[in-house]
């Protein structure tokens, strides 16, 4: 099953036997006070730096958050938005919580985004779901509803299969289009927490065949030595059938661990990808 975005000009291709597919976390407020404060005074050169560092580091896709308190986001989110497609052809995944910056997100993108993110309440699947079919968008829909974070693999398929059921049955969006987040939790808090989302992963995947996408940062959070954690996890989690993540772009460990995994997977036909990234480093 492919999920297919596009750019203006550029098309990336979701799949379980295409190579891992990288969406840079890093046009993001969260936990960046200067970030925020330059975006809030109305400078919008910090997002330029970003995205030339990660279009760089070989992000495919681009995360673009614009929550600030204090701000109108609707706004800032298209302004963002434009500013990213004015500096790559990389497509983007359109993150927000507030269905109204969404629906300008949409609006101002050219191409076919994928929008991060609905959740398995009905309310907000009544919300966010007619944008996705309205913008012929791609969604990430976490398996997670107003019970809250649910601790089995179990309880997650059942809200994937509800996520399903509605999205097509009710909102006729293309299976191929619903990318599912099996919810990484953090390790330091949960000794099973990555256990019980591998299990999840392959679950899903043997159930479903859906593409899925997760916050890779989230299992590493709070701990030491962060990027190993994650360049650990990746690989795992590739393997198991997660066939993108939004993860630091920036990080050598976690891109190389991600590139080695398609290799290792079949999916990186001859080692053609990684040879040449050999190459272009050595001196």
């Amino acid at each position: 099953m492919h999920t297919t975005l596009r750019s203006r000009s550029k098309t990336v291709v979701i799949g379980h036997d295409q190579p891992f597919c990288i969406v840079g976390e890093r046009i993001n407020p969260t936990g960046r006070k200067q970030f925020a404060a330059s975006l809030r005074a109305g400078d919008l050169s910090p997002v330029v730096a970003d995205i030339e560092r990660q279009v760089a580091a070989g992000a495919h896709v681009l995360d673009v958050n614009a929550g600030i308190p204090l701000t109108d986001e609707p706004a800032l989110l298209s302004a963002v938005i434009r500013l990213v497609q004015e500096h790559t052809d990389l497509p983007i995944c359109i993150d927000s919580s507030v269905v109204e910056a969404l629906e300008t997100g949409l609006a101002a993108y050219q191409g076919k985004a994928l929008v991060n993110s609905v959740t398995g309440e009905d309310d907000r699947l009544a919300e966010i779901l007619p944008l996705v079919q309205r913008h012929g968008a791609a969604v990430i829909a976490l398996a997670n509803d107003e019970t809250g974070i649910p601790e089995t693999a179990t309880q997650r398929l059942a809200i994937t299969g509800k996520i399903v059921k509605v999205a097509t049955e009710e909102y006729g969006i293309p299976l191929e289009d619903i990318v599912i987040d099996p919810l990484a939790m953090t390790v330091g808090a949960d000794v099973d927490a990555v256990t019980t989302t591998l299990d999840t992963i392959r679950r899903i995947r043997d159930e479903f065949g859906l593409n899925m996408c997760l916050g890779a940062s989230n299992v590493s959070f709070g701990l030491p030595n962060r990027h190993v954690l994650g360049a650990a996890f990746l690989p795992m989690a590739a393997a198991a059938g997660l066939t993108s993540a939004i993860m630091n772009a920036l990080s050598p460990e976690c891109v190389t661990a991600v590139k080695a995994a398609d290799l290792l997977l079949g999916r990186d036909p001859w080692g053609a990808s990684w040879i040449s990234a050999y190459r272009n480093a050595a001196p």
